[in-house]
């Protein structure tokens, strides 16, 4: 049902919305600049954007469609293309676009026309002023829920990785009350990170996370197979443009194997319930930039990057799994935590990389919990900004430790959590539907100098503060 099939029409609004003439409007008045440079400004949305899950998945995905790959023969040359065709789809650039839609239309109706930074607002052209009602606050709780459940899904695949990584180096053994503690410990730096703001935590944390990063990635190429890396790097770039209608069309008809439900819609799912948090973040950190800047820089350069990062650890992870005979895929089918380390173990310096990837999974989380944190404050808020420190403390505690109870319900919790995920995703894919809808109203009227009250379905026409300049810039 969401935009289907399969998110091709989110994608699909998303590169009209920036390639038309509204692509010209400034999120924000006339002559408002962006607050951020370009490097910082990408790192802060791809930590958030990503994260966890990227440094979880990178190698526990490919891995685990080359075993069980959904029409190939298993383990051959075949099953590794389609391996990172499917990954790459799925962290690509139809995640971005969710993210797009909902960020978009929240700096836009915030910054143009000064409503609150908060879901409700982008539904201001068909409700009105009962967006400060009821069916508002309706629509801010399904978006702090989604926010919950899919953070807390993150912060539980982090806190595995970690606790595979602590193992692996003989320092922690694995178990539940190890990966409780961890997470209270790094909720208490995430805690930490928040009181200092956004500039002085997360920012800082984001810039971090980007050169620890780009550190391991560096390392991985040199010290692994680099020429066979770059050139299936560029074969699957290929194959992934080449058949991307297909993929996004594929729906698994004639063999009816379960595999796409167990992979393809749960990304989706999971994307959606990340929408909220990651589109009113993105739109927090992108006053002043023009509509077309916003999505072609969103869409563009994080997923460049993480093509780059999955094809680096993807074909790193098939030559390491090559020669163990088979061994690494057989382990990370029966825990993908341990999937990274696994491919360290077959590289040099393994002890020094570990440690590495385990400060930045570290480090993700804390930036996870922080932007999460401020994102459910400004919905429970109603987009108030300047609000007590102690309330994005509650928030961030109350993250963790959903993702702690739900590792305490046994193996079975992870699953239930993203369950949960999937399941608060569904209403807001309708909410999405309607801001669509909404910022087009809203664009067609700032175009033709109106104010949002003159093309509100349900608005007195003296309720709204019109923009500074209705008129595009």
């Amino acid at each position: 049902m969401v935009l289907h099939p399969r998110g091709r029409g989110v994608l699909v609004f998303a590169v009209w919305l920036g390639a038309s003439r509204f692509g010209r409007v400034r999120l924000g008045p006339p002559d408002s600049r962006p607050e951020y440079r370009y490097l910082t400004w990408f790192a802060m949305l791809f930590t958030a954007g990503m994260g966890i899950g990227l440094v979880f998945w990178a190698v526990a995905e490919p891995l685990s469609h080359v075993a069980d790959p959904p029409m190939a023969q298993p383990g051959s040359a075949e099953a590794r293309a389609e391996a990172m065709r499917f990954t790459f789809f799925h962290w690509g650039l139809h995640a971005w676009a969710v993210y797009i839609v909902v960020g978009v239309c929240l700096a836009y109706f915030s910054y143009r026309h000064r409503l609150p930074l908060s879901i409700r607002s982008a539904l201001y052209p068909l409700l009105g002023d009962r967006i400060h009602g009821r069916l508002g606050d309706a629509v801010d709780v399904f978006a702090v829920f989604g926010t919950m459940f899919g953070v807390a899904t993150s912060l539980g695949f982090g806190v595995l990785q970690v606790n595979a990584g602590l193992d692996s180096l003989n320092l922690l053994p694995q178990n539940v009350t190890v990966q409780v503690l961890l997470i209270a410990g790094i909720t208490l730096a995430a805690i930490g990170s928040l009181l200092l703001g956004l500039d002085k935590g997360i920012l800082r944390l984001a810039v971090a996370n980007l050169c620890v990063g780009v550190a391991l990635m560096v390392f991985v190429v040199v010290a692994g197979s680099t020429t066979d890396v770059l050139a299936h790097f560029v074969q699957q770039i290929g194959t992934y443009v080449q058949t991307l209608p297909e993929t996004t069309l594929w729906t698994d008809a004639d063999a009816r194997t379960g595999w796409q439900a167990a992979w393809t819609l749960f990304y989706w799912g999971w994307w959606i319930s990340w929408a909220p948090f990651v589109g009113m973040f993105i739109a927090r950190i992108s006053r002043g930039r023009t509509i077309r800047e916003f999505v072609f820089g969103v869409l563009l350069v994080p997923t460049a990057f993480t093509f780059l990062w999955l094809a680096v650890f993807g074909n790193s992870a098939f030559s390491a799994d090559a020669a163990t005979g088979g061994a690494l895929s057989a382990e990370v089918a029966e825990e993908p935590a341990i999937a990274l380390f696994g491919l360290f173990d077959q590289l040099p310096l393994s002890t020094v990389t570990t440690a590495l990837a385990i400060v930045l999974v570290t480090l993700y989380f804390i930036s996870s919990s922080d932007s999460a944190s401020l994102v459910i404050d400004l919905l429970t808020s109603g987009g108030i900004a300047d609000t007590p420190k102690i309330q994005r403390v509650f928030w961030a505690v109350l993250e963790g430790a959903v993702a702690a109870v739900l590792l305490l319900a046994g193996a079975g919790g992870l699953v239930a959590l993203q369950t949960a995920a999937i399941t608060t995703a569904l209403p807001f894919s309708v909410i999405m539907l309607a801001m669509c809808y909404g910022l087009v109203r809203a664009l067609y009227a700032d175009q033709h100098h109106l104010s949002l009250d003159a093309v509100a379905l349900t608005a007195p026409h003296h309720a709204h503060v019109p923009a500074d300049e209705p008129g595009p810039p």
